[in-house]
């Protein structure tokens, strides 16, 4: 059976991850085994009613069988993983999902706006359910038409928007995947200062080429804690499972009270679509190319605009905010003409707001310069092409030869530029430049 869980959290606090590990315990203390790795979904990371980090959790019950995997500890004891399993009894089921409900009710936020829900199904779950949940908006109502076609638990405590979270995590396809493994703080701990050694940290990000986004040298800031009063106390994310198993041990902090390692989507860029301008609607993401159109302006605050025209004409205003510190540098050098490829997110405002840049070319290498006029020292102006230059002051002409070729002065080259790591996306692709393209479903 695999079960799906979304919404229990809020902007003061709380944690869906925790729940799920809640969750597992709870199967545990039924009999039941964990099979497979439990699964951490990130979703769309414009929609308005989010909370931290849009995630939606799930995992798979049954009767594992093959070699097991230690992917946590709760209470003491390690949490296996199965490779395989076949399904529980009816009755088994029963009862688990009726203490998971209310484990889940219990562990949630009784707060306006968060919705927590649970859907358990026996077999997998349509990957568009994940696709628009991560690239789109989405429609409670056709969510919860899907789920009862098949014959899904339904679990909800007053709204139903989780259950497009739920859904979705479940019916993750998982072709792309990473790895966080979330350590978390004794309860006694919750709400006060996190201890977690910079240098230790730091150490295991320099050993282990498969970590990332552990810590950013520009901004020296430790990426691995959050920064509200949740239940976690670190995470560390890693390319392959083995990586953030082995840096656990090494990194040094207060005391873990347990751990859980997900499997996630983080860092694949599955919200990233290739998509004309016109078809950016709000609340979307993004790929764009096209040409700038026009210079750019340095806004308050340190952010940059400029607009990219597609191959249509249509034109798309971007904005490179100061905090990702790379873009805003090289926006601010980019000139009328460089071709660019570009990925972001749309709001409700018309501009995209930019988590990545590709420059594909340049306008050019260097430009004719007018000549300036010997008697006033004045830049002479053009006449038209072939007919030579003249003076507005003195009246004086100048023949075409006059003008004079100047290099391109610029250090911009072609090449891809994202932001420093504390500015990253969840879902932002680690990979040079996203090739991610329409899934069939």
């Amino acid at each position: 059976m695999r079960l799906g869980i979304d919404d229990t959290d809020s902007p003061r606090g709380g944690c869906t991850t925790w729940v799920l590990t809640e969750l597992v315990r709870v199967a545990r203390d039924h009999g039941l085994d964990l099979v497979g790795e439990p699964r951490l979904v990130r979703l769309n990371p414009n929609i308005p009613w989010k909370t931290r980090g849009n995630a939606a959790l799930s995992m798979r019950v049954g009767r594992g069988s093959g070699r097991p995997a230690t992917v946590g500890e709760i209470d003491g004891r390690p949490v296996l993983a199965y490779p395989r399993g076949r399904e529980a009894s009816p009755t088994e089921i029963e009862r688990f999902l009726k203490d998971a409900w209310r484990t889940v009710r219990a562990s949630a936020r009784h707060e306006r706006g968060t919705d927590p829900a649970l859907v358990a199904v026996g077999g997998r779950l349509p990957a568009k359910l994940y696709w628009n949940a991560v690239r789109d908006l989405v429609a409670v109502r056709d969510t919860e038409r899907t789920l009862r076609a098949v014959g899904a638990t339904i679990k909800v405590r007053s709204g139903r928007r989780g259950l497009v979270g739920a859904a979705a995590s479940i019916a993750w396809p998982a072709r792309h995947a990473t790895w966080e493994l979330l350590a978390y703080r004794q309860p006694k701990r919750i709400g006060t200062p996190r201890d977690v050694d910079r240098e230790s940290v730091i150490a295991v990000q320099r050993s282990s080429p498969e970590l990332f986004l552990c810590h950013d040298p520009r901004t020296r800031r430790l990426m691995v804690t959050p920064h509200t009063a949740c239940p976690i106390l670190f995470g560390l994310r890693g390319t392959n499972p083995a990586a953030p198993l082995a840096a656990r041990r090494a990194v040094r902090s207060e005391p873990v009270d347990r751990w859980m390692l997900f499997r996630t989507n983080q860092a694949t860029g599955d919200h990233l679509v290739p998509r004309t301008v016109a078809e950016l609607r709000g609340y979307r993401s993004a790929i764009v190319t096209g040409t700038v159109d026009g210079p750019a302006q340095v806004l308050g605050g340190g952010h940059v605009r400029f607009d990219l025209r597609d191959r249509a004409g249509a034109r798309l205003p971007c904005i490179a905010f100061e905090p990702t510190k790379t873009l805003p540098d090289v926006a601010r050098r980019l000139a009328p003409g460089d071709r660019l490829r570009v990925w972001g997110s749309r709001g409700t405002s018309g501009a995209v707001h930019l988590e990545g840049i590709e420059v594909l070319g340049l306008a050019g290498r260097g430009h004719w310069r007018a000549p300036s006029c010997r008697r006033c020292h004045r830049r002479a102006r053009s006449l038209g092409t072939g007919r030579g230059w003249r003076c507005d002051r003195c009246r004086r002409r100048l023949p075409p030869e006059a003008a004079r070729w100047e290099e391109d002065l610029r250090t911009l080259v072609p090449g891809v530029y994202h932001p420093t790591p504390s500015a990253r996306r969840h879902l932002a692709p680690l990979a040079p430049w996203p090739t991610c393209l329409e899934e069939t479903f």
